[in-house]
C-alpha cells in the first residue's frame, strides 16, 4: 500500500466525514485510530467548520496539511494503523482507490505572456473570441 496515497486519501476523507453527518459515525474509530481523545477531534472539527463558514482558504488548506501530516505519522509507525484507515476508506469512501478524474478543458481567446497556468481537479475556462478591431485584427 503506498502510504503518501493513503495519507492523502485520508486526509481528504477525514475533512469531508467533519463536515458531514457521517462525522458521528467515524469520530470514534479516527480517535482510536490516531490515538486522540474524541474532545481532541471535537476541538479541529471546530476549527474547519469555522474556516469554512468564514470562507479561509489560506486555514483550510493548512488545516488539510496539519491532518495529512498527521495521518503521515502514524500511517508510517504502525502497519496496524495502516490496515485500519484503509479499511475505514474502503467503507465511507468506497471510490478511494479509483484513478482519479482530471479533466482541463481551455477555449477560446489567446495565451501569450501573460497566460495563467491552472492546476486542478474538474474545471472549465471558457474565454470569449476577441472582438475584432477597427482595421479587422483579432488582437
Amino acid at each position: 500500500m503506498d502510504v503518501g496515497a493513503l495519507v492523502t486519501a485520508g486526509a481528504t476523507t477525514v475533512i469531508g466525514l467533519m463536515a458531514s453527518d457521517a462525522w458521528t459515525y467515524t469520530s470514534g474509530r479516527l480517535a482510536r485510530l490516531l490515538g486522540r481523545s474524541e474532545q481532541e477531534l471535537r476541538s479541529s472539527r471546530a476549527e474547519l467548520l469555522l474556516a469554512r463558514t468564514d470562507g479561509d482558504v489560506p486555514a483550510l488548506e493548512q488545516f488539510e496539511e496539519d491532518w495529512r501530516e498527521r495521518l503521515r505519522v502514524v500511517l508510517e509507525a504502525d502497519q496496524a494503523a495502516v490496515r485500519e484507515l484503509t479499511a475505514l476508506l474502503d467503507e465511507v469512501n468506497p471510490g478511494w482507490r479509483g484513478t482519479p478524474s482530471i479533466v482541463n478543458t481551455v477555449s477560446g481567446g489567446d495565451f501569450h505572456g501573460n497566460s495563467q497556468v491552472f492546476m486542478g481537479r474538474e474545471f472549465t475556462i471558457n474565454q470569449p473570441p476577441r472582438q475584432p478591431d477597427d482595421r479587422g485584427n483579432s488582437g
